[in-house]
């Protein structure tokens, strides 16, 4: 029998096995004046489906291996950070 637990762990292995979007994002080598910060994660993800090649540019690092498995989470991850978000990207 599935437990909460259980779940939870194989949703983090299974993100440990794909590369977070919203890391790799945020994590990206960009200039201040040039980075997205507002849920950029989601956007690298999508960017990733899409195979918009512009857009993965932009961020400058590659998007998660499994991308569609990444995005739900990201988009939760994103969703956390959001208000940290809209004060970096208003402040930089």
């Amino acid at each position: 029998m599935l437990t909460l637990k259980n779940i939870v762990f194989g949703a983090f292995c299974t993100i440990g096995l794909s590369g977070c979007a919203t890391f790799k994002s945020l994590n990206a080598d960009v200039p201040l004046f040039e980075r997205v910060f507002v849920y950029s994660g989601t956007r690298l993800n999508w960017a990733g489906l899409e195979n918009d090649d512009a857009t993965i540019r932009k961020f400058k690092t590659k998007p998660p291996n499994l991308p569609l498995v990444d995005l739900p989470f990201s988009f939760a991850l994103d969703s956390v950070f959001l208000p940290l978000s809209i004060s970096a990207e208003i402040f930089h």
